[in-house]
């Protein structure tokens, strides 16, 4: 599951797919957006339970605003001592928009899972796959600027599309159908007589990287079914158009579902051929 900031909301359509099939994954990996609904997937949440639920938490920009903003004073004391910044506490961000059922600790999950962060010193990929989840969670949706970076285990990490936008050398390992949902993205139409504004060159800047990492982990470690929704119309930060976006990644999901029917009948003739 890749990493795609708000567009990364598209997974959804595609977790629900995979749970009308009535498969259940062996393992998932998740960076960025996608190790935060990878992890509820994991948890034991259907698809269309997350669905309702990024439509409760995401529904309008006052909503997250509050849910942010709500956490972030609780402890007006902590703000005070430690000042007030324009980056984000990642983990009380994701305090804030996971349910209070949510397990707490990987061991907890349903499903085996592991998360891609990118270590800002030594440059290198971390996975984590043990111990507690939400700081882990926390680390991998980092985006540089938007987030401060996080002091975990001795390290200090940020949003693991840093390094590997697509996780499948993390998924491959031994599975016999390896699915990638690339939510990078496409090339947006932009209006050639507006200049971007900063966000919009980094961000932009950064989806063309993550667009050649992730090329480059498709073709070391090929996938079974490679979906990627073609959403571009939606600015990376643009959550409250969740139901929009979902429904972008919709267009595309009776496919994927016929895909993953068509890689799993040709796994099970080729296990009947190999008796």
């Amino acid at each position: 599951m890749g990493g795609g900031a708000a567009r990364g909301l598209t997974h959804i359509p595609f977790i629900e797919a995979i749970d009308e099939l009535g498969l259940r994954p062996s393992l998932i990996a998740g960076t960025s957006i996608g190790s935060l609904l990878g992890s509820a997937w994991a948890a034991g949440f259907e698809g269309r339970e997350i669905r309702e639920l990024a439509y409760e938490y995401l529904g309008s920009l006052r909503t997250i605003l509050g849910r942010i903003w709500s956490r972030r004073f609780r402890d007006l004391g902590a703000v005070i001592r430690g000042g007030l910044s324009m980056q984000l506490n990642a983990v009380e961000v994701i305090e804030s928009f996971v349910p209070n059922n949510m397990p707490r600790d990987f061991a907890d999950l349903d499903v085996p899972f592991q998360i891609v962060a990118t270590d800002l010193h030594t440059w290198h990929q971390v996975v984590l796959l043990a111990g507690p989840l939400i700081p882990s969670i926390a680390a991998s949706v980092a985006i540089p600027s938007v987030f401060k970076p996080l002091h975990y285990e001795g390290r200090v990490l940020v949003d693991g599309s840093v390094v590997n936008p697509l996780p499948l050398d993390c998924a491959h390992r031994g599975m016999d159908i390896v699915i990638a949902i690339d939510v990078s993205g496409v090339p947006q139409d932009y209006d050639e007589s507006v200049i971007p504004s900063q966000f919009e060159i980094g961000w932009r800047s950064a989806q063309i990287m993550m667009h050649s990492l992730a090329a480059n982990s498709l073709a070391a470690y090929p996938p079974t079914v490679y979906a990627r929704p073609h959403v571009k119309d939606f600015g990376a930060m643009e959550f409250w158009r969740v139901k929009e976006i979902v429904e972008a990644g919709q267009d595309q999901k009776d496919l994927f579902k016929r895909q993953v029917a068509q890689a799993v009948e040709d796994f099970i003739v080729s296990q009947q051929r190999s008796v």
